[in-house]
């Protein structure tokens, strides 16, 4: 019989532990790791060569794995706006 409830994990956002719900949504991870999207972008580390993967704040599912980290970035300046 499938486990249907949303397990915990332990993650990791800008080298804070933290717990999370497993699935759960990019809000939440901004909301978690105390991130302000109007400032900052929330970033999943990956492994090997590649760019880390965006985490957008919107209520869109995210899978997480055990120990995964996150960090923020300051957004770029965009000149003008």
């Amino acid at each position: 019989m499938a486990d249907e409830h949303k397990k915990e994990v332990v993650i990791f956002i800008d080298d804070k532990e933290k717990k999370s719900p497993n699935p759960t949504t990019g809000h939440a991870l901004y909301v978690l790791g105390a991130v302000d999207p109007q400032t900052y972008d929330l970033f999943r580390e990956t492994h090997g060569k590649g760019d880390d993967e965006l985490i957008p704040d919107t209520d869109s599912r995210i899978e997480l794995k055990e120990g995964e980290r996150f960090f923020s970035l300051k957004k770029k300046l965009k000149p003008g706006s």
